[in-house]
């Protein structure tokens, strides 16, 4: 019987197979040996154990596996085949953790330096007892880090939680200001999403992300507005002063939810460097008075001549802006941007890339996944910040030639207001934490290579 015959018969009904099979299968049969039943001496093989079957390896994963790795994706292979996941991996989602205090507090405490005495610098110990303080309904804490982020380059995110679980967010360029003179005292704050009360403890680094380290943190209060601000001086401390019990069975986060509400806060910060009673105002301007999320980024087309060979005959003017357009092109009277080189088209671009491919429920909420929005925060909105000079105990005076500046004020024997401050960027501003500069803290997260944003200048006028 030849291979044809062998074919048709297979496609046959099963009956006439049946019976060719018993008439001619001496070719078909294959002796085996006989199966026996093994007793195991020793514990079985762990894949006869196993719970679950392993996953199906595709054709990436097994190029992946099959490339050559570099030294930091081999560093954070071992850390991420520890007992605990990377920061980087936590800090994108990818890693979840029961307790956060516990692990970042462990981690931070293991790459901590000393620093010299005048440099402030919170304890571990401290750290931890300042979060768990504020974990809870009431809790008003605070942080400012430091971002060095590959695109957005260097800025200073001030975080506010407002619930025992979230917060919400600022962007500031430059940092928060230190100069009651300075030529350039106001700050473009800009709103972005609404973050964990977790993420306040985040010291990483990773290529994706740049590095993060805190810049400050502590506790915040919300003063009132100067309209309805009482006559008693802000700096008492008098136990027996009554003027503002109606504000004190307001709790601090339900005070910051009404001024942001509003569009203006006054707010202290009782931070570990921030000077004490360092006062700054936040004012929503009236272009960004809006209550929608923005639409998702949306690429324009480039338009190509056809024949390049061609001259125009007439000049070709290019039309004025729109209101709309020219608002959104002119830039905050107070708001400094860095300096752009040439490549602006590709930022934009990758900027753009980056927002598409971000999370629609993140994008219709405002809140990365665990957060709560319920404070309204709507995405990209300026805010304008300001130093309150005043609340800061500073009083302007004038002196013989005429000029006018900001003086440090006595008060009851006490003298306010603070030493100027600057803001100096990733290269000289330390953790408060750690004692950790920018390029320590991508040398002990394993990241190497990296590139920064270039342009990025200090405020000292």
């Amino acid at each position: 019987m030849d291979d044809n015959q062998d074919h048709a018969l297979l496609n046959a009904p099963s009956a006439i197979f049946r019976k060719a099979m018993k008439r001619d299968a001496s070719h078909l049969s294959v002796e085996e040996p006989p199966i026996k039943c093994r007793h195991w001496d020793d514990a079985p093989p762990t894949s006869l154990v196993a719970p679950i079957s392993p996953p199906h390896l595709d054709t990436k994963t097994i190029s992946d596996r099959l490339r050559p790795q570099s030294n930091t994706e081999k560093r954070g292979k071992q850390q991420s085949t520890a007992s605990s996941p990377t920061l980087a991996a936590i800090e994108a989602g990818e890693a979840q953790i029961r307790d956060h205090l516990a692990y970042f507090s462990k981690h931070l405490g293991k790459v901590t330096k000393p620093c010299s005495p005048p440099a402030p610098q919170l304890s571990n110990i401290d750290f931890v007892k300042l979060y768990k303080r504020n974990g809870n309904t009431h809790g008003h804490h605070f942080v400012i880090h430091q971002h060095d982020h590959p695109v957005a380059g260097v800025h200073y995110d001030l975080r506010l939680q407002f619930s025992e679980s979230s917060s919400i967010s600022f962007a500031i360029m430059y940092g928060l200001p230190g100069n009651p003179d300075s030529l350039r005292m106001g700050r473009n704050a800009t709103e972005t999403r609404v973050h964990n009360l977790w993420n306040h403890l985040i010291e990483s680094a990773s290529h994706a992300t740049g590095s993060l380290l805190i810049w400050d943190t502590g506790e915040y209060s919300v003063l009132p507005s100067k309209k309805n601000r009482p006559e008693a001086s802000e700096f008492s401390s008098d136990p027996d002063d009554k003027s503002n019990d109606v504000e004190q069975t307001t709790t601090e986060n339900e005070k910051l939810n009404q001024a942001f509400r509003a569009g203006k806060i006054r707010l202290r910060l009782h931070g570990t460097r921030l000077p004490k009673n360092y006062t700054i105002i936040l004012r929503l301007t009236g272009l960004n008075y809006r209550s929608n999320q923005p639409t998702n980024p949306v690429r324009k087309r480039q338009r190509q001549r056809k024949d390049t060979n061609t001259r125009p005959t007439a000049r070709q003017e290019t039309p004025p802006p729109s209101d709309t357009e020219r608002t959104e092109a002119t830039p905050d009277n107070d708001a400094v941007s860095p300096s752009r080189d040439s490549s602006d088209e590709k930022i934009s671009a990758l900027e753009m890339e980056i927002a598409e491919h971000e999370d629609q429920q993140t994008r219709l909420t405002n809140a990365y996944p665990g957060a709560n929005n319920t404070i309204c925060s709507i995405h990209q909105r300026s805010w304008h910040l300001s130093l309150d000079k005043p609340s800061s105990g500073f009083v302007r005076q004038v002196d013989g030639n005429g000029k006018r500046s900001w003086q440090r004020r006595w008060e009851d024997g006490v003298l306010l207001g603070f030493e100027t401050f600057f803001v100096r960027g990733r290269d000289f501003e330390k953790s408060v934490v750690t004692g950790r500069l920018a390029d320590e803290v991508l040398v002990d997260e394993g990241v190497e290579g990296f590139r920064m944003r270039k342009g990025w200048r200090a405020v000292m006028e």
